[in-house]
């Protein structure tokens, strides 16, 4: 995995305490924390509903002393942002080219050597969907890792780390349990997000 924001020194201090003083200014309160046989995981990202979740979870993620590497579509890594993308934990994803995403995916994940936690939003985009997409529950069976249900609710202005899951390879009923932690969570854009 490459380096990132999360383990540059200094910055990433200097984040830390910029990202707690700006939730705490903005009423956020953020919950829980990684238990330490979960410092590798997925961690699903909903609702993800806003342009505005990625700067959030950012800041969650220095507040809970994560680190974390998202997934973005291709087109946000082209110049002149790709870099700082990259720096702020991101991976390029092409989608008309993601038919081996999970196993490459859960083959990085198995050989990180350090903590690390791959960040999936299960919609896939921004816009109304009632489908969840599956990828990251086959990236965590696949390494044999936990899912860890992190969350943003924007009604009640909390963001953090729920319970952590451990899929058992029947996704009917895994995929159930998870999105009854997430049904009662509003995104920004409420109207986009349903977990049913």
């Amino acid at each position: 995995m490459h380096r990132t924001i999360f383990d540059t020194p200094v910055v990433n201090t200097l984040l830390r305490s910029a990202s707690i003083a700006y939730l705490k200014l903005a009423g956020w309160r953020i919950e829980g924390s990684l238990p330490p046989q979960a410092s590798k995981c997925v961690l699903i990202a909903a609702p993800h509903t806003s342009n505005w979740d990625l700067p959030y979870t950012l800041m969650t993620a220095f507040v809970l002393r994560l680190h974390p590497y998202w997934m973005g579509k291709a087109q946000i890594f082209r110049p002149p942002f790709g870099a700082l993308m990259r720096w702020l934990g991101g991976i390029a994803v092409r989608r008309e080219q993601s038919n081996n995403l999970v196993a490459a995916s859960a083959d990085a994940l198995r050989a990180a050597d350090a903590p690390v936690q791959l960040i999936v939003p299960p919609e896939g985009t921004r816009g109304r969907t009632r489908h969840w997409k599956t990828g990251f529950y086959w990236i965590a069976h696949s390494a044999g890792l936990p899912i860890v249900l992190a969350y943003m609710d924007y009604a009640d202005k909390r963001a953090g780390l729920g319970p952590v899951f451990h899929p058992t390879g029947d996704i009917e009923r895994d995929m159930a349990e998870i999105k009854a932690f997430y049904a009662p969570l509003r995104g920004r854009n409420a109207d986009q997000f349903d977990a049913a």
